[in-house]
């Protein structure tokens, strides 16, 4: 089991995320989650879910027990808006 020991562990723009304390996200980070979903949003592959396989755990900071679903959904979205505004 890899531990994520990413500063964004810590970024309080995760606070809004809704909490999730069950299930396969159990324990995930959200920040890795929000990296994955940011870069597959600004390259716009179409993937609109998340790898949770692929993700470190983290109990640590602002992620803990938060929804890494909801945080790739909102990385998406940014990289997307991101791709735009690079193309433009």
């Amino acid at each position: 089991m890899t531990i994520c020991s990413k500063q964004h562990r810590y970024d309080f723009k995760f606070n809004n995320l809704p909490d999730d304390q069950g299930g396969e996200g159990r324990h995930k980070c959200c920040g890795c989650a929000y990296d994955q979903g940011y870069r597959a949003g600004f390259s716009r592959t179409g993937q609109l879910w998340v790898d949770l396989c692929s993700l470190p755990e983290s109990q640590a900071g602002t992620v803990r027990h938060k929804s890494p679903q909801a945080a790739f959904a909102d990385g998406y979205r940014d990289g997307v808006r991101d791709s735009y505004r690079k193309a433009g």
